[in-house]
């Protein structure tokens, strides 16, 4: 009973301040530039590209300058590839079963990748949330165009994570990023974590696909959260976080997009015009990927209050649908993705505290339908 009460003040314990601002900032910036530049030309539409090569702005947030150099590079190619698979399948206009056996597959090879470089914030997340958002919208310029949107998004967001270097021309030598050895226990607990992965993933889009939702992808991404959890209590906790947040910033995105006495559109009717309508909704994704990251660290279930409009404001530039369905479909993507990314992790268990030939004895003592490996430390 003590545990199960740690457990519970640990949903809304915030954790301290690390210089949080700085990183938000940064990534703020890396997401307005080209957000801003790309609404100066009139293509409000194409700002999803943007958004996505600028979260490469938060890896490596608390390194010295040439680890975060190299940090943002690994991130950077998760996100990249992940725009471009999502563009590839877009332009294809291949979705459904397909879209769930790209992503499934995308999961669990970025996982493998995530965990031998030890991307921070932990697994393929991301790439495969850019994966699932680009496929879902039509793509309006050529794939190339698109990509290389992204990809200047994102080089941006190195140069400004790399800027305090020009002001404190601060430099650690000898510094590395601690990395997992090689060996063949520690492949076959990146191959075991990657299946689980692929399996919460491809579940999932499965469900959505078989309940004819227009958004399977969003049940994808909820799914994959639970498992970059170093633990039981924080995977399970991870994935309340994701169902509770999520949920709240529905709330905050009905108050931006539906139209009433009680929304933003009673305090600027001007909001229904589709000049205005553009200008407000990127300025909102800019102040609300800021607080993203201002609580990424403290408090998950507070960054996706911020995160979910992000994601729905985003999407709505770039192929507008009926509000009220939008937030329904999220609401029921996220609540079935995030259950079965936690039925996952408590049926697919990590390896308990007997010692195994060849595999070093592990801390703790857990019990599930199968044991497994602990993926590596976090």
């Amino acid at each position: 009973m003590k545990r199960v009460k740690e457990q519970v003040r640990a949903l809304h314990r915030l954790e301290p301040a690390n210089g949080d601002h700085l990183a938000a900032l940064r990534v703020a910036i890396s997401v307005a530039v080209p957000s801003l530049l790309l609404l100066a030309l009139g293509r409000a539409d194409l700002i999803i590209y943007a958004v996505f090569g600028a979260l490469t702005g938060m890896y490596g947030r608390q390194e010295p300058h040439q680890l975060r150099l190299r940090h943002q590079g690994q991130g950077a190619l998760v996100l990249l590839t992940g725009v471009a698979v999502g563009v590839t399948l877009s332009i294809n206009h291949i979705h459904s079963w397909w879209l769930v056996a790209v992503e499934a597959t995308l999961a669990g090879v970025g996982s493998v990748y995530a965990d031998r470089v030890r991307l921070k914030p932990n697994g393929p997340f991301f790439g495969i949330l850019a994966l699932g958002a680009c496929a879902s919208v039509p793509t309006a310029v050529p794939w190339y165009a698109a990509l290389l949107i992204a990809a200047g998004s994102s080089v941006f967001s190195i140069l400004v994570g790399f800027s305090g270097w020009v002001r404190r021309r601060s430099w650690e030598p000898g510094a590395t990023r601690s990395v997992p050895r090689r060996s063949a226990a520690g492949r076959r607990e990146l191959s075991v974590h990657a299946a689980r992965y692929v399996l919460a993933v491809g579940a999932a889009g499965t469900v959505g696909v078989i309940s004819g939702s227009g958004h399977p992808h969003w049940a994808m991404a909820a799914a994959a959260v639970p498992l970059a959890g170093a633990d039981l209590p924080s995977s399970v906790r991870r994935g309340v976080h994701r169902i509770v947040g999520t949920f709240i910033g529905l709330g905050v995105t009905a108050v931006v997009l539906i139209p009433g006495p009680w929304t933003l559109s009673a305090l600027y009717p001007a909001l229904q015009e589709p000049v205005h309508r553009g200008v407000v909704l990127a300025l909102l994704v800019i102040l609300f990927q800021f607080a993203t990251e201002l609580f990424m660290t403290r408090h998950y279930g507070l960054a996706m209050v911020w995160f979910t409009p992000v994601i729905l404001l985003m999407t709505q530039l770039a192929s507008p649908i009926e509000p009220r369905v939008l937030i329904l479909e999220r609401a029921v993507e996220t609540l079935v993705g995030a259950l079965l990314g936690i039925l996952v992790v408590v049926a697919v268990r990590r390896s308990g505290s007997r010692p195994q030939k060849g595999i070093p004895r592990l801390r703790g003592r857990t019990s599930g339908l199968l044991r497994l490996p602990r993926r590596p430390g976090h």
